[in-house]
């Protein structure tokens, strides 16, 4: 009797332990896609920077999971000292802009892709920085004319005090049929160094 209970066991860790892998694997097999708008330049806390915190996890993102890059490319703000920069983007948010973008598209490597269909996706990252509260205006052009609906999307965002804002209430307005969990923040000071926090979290999510 004790030897069939214990072989009766040893069956359901491994049948447990295949369901672990099939989740995993399930969802290692979905298409991913980092969207951002990265601010690069002066920045609060971190000084002038060659390439912007939120590009930084979007790289590490990418990094761990394979997905490919949109990155949402706008020249508007090239040059702006940081004071300069907050004044403009209220300005933008008081008068609901939606500022014109580029788009540059990449793999996981960070080779140029001619096009995408964002159609193609299953889970979207969406990542900025926290301007007054939210994603900057730019980002809100980018939910205008992409259709993310029925997809999964996690909101991501860097800062240095505001965590995530409203911005996953503003994905969930922007996108009602899309499965929008709840996202991710880490300080701009602590990006550099804060690959381990990035990868904690994507573990959580089983991606």
């Amino acid at each position: 009797m004790k030897k069939i209970l214990l072989t009766l066991f040893a069956t359901a860790l491994v049948g447990v332990g295949c369901m672990a892998q099939t989740s995993k694997t399930s969802m290692n097999n979905k298409k991913i896609l980092v969207v951002f708008f990265s601010h690069a330049g002066e920045n609060y806390a971190v000084g002038n920077i060659k390439v912007g915190n939120t590009k930084v996890v979007a790289d590490y993102i990418s990094e761990i999971t394979g997905a490919d890059q949109f990155e949402i490319v706008t020249h508007k703000y090239d040059g702006m000292a940081y004071t300069p920069l907050t004044q403009l983007a209220q300005e933008e948010q008081n008068k609901d802009e939606r500022p014109a973008f580029e788009a540059l598209i990449t793999n996981a490597k960070g080779t140029k892709l001619d096009k995408t269909s964002l159609a193609d996706y299953d889970v979207v990252f969406i990542g900025g920085p926290v301007w007054w509260g939210t994603y900057p205006q730019v980002m809100f052009t980018f939910f205008d004319q992409y259709d993310l609906n029925g997809k999964t999307i996690y909101p991501f965002t860097t800062h240095e005090g505001s965590g995530l804002g409203r911005c996953v209430k503003d994905v969930k307005q922007a996108y009602p049929k899309a499965d929008v969990q709840n996202g991710f923040s880490i300080y701009g000071h602590d990006v550099k160094e804060g690959k381990s926090k990035v990868e904690k979290w994507l573990k959580s999510i089983n991606l």
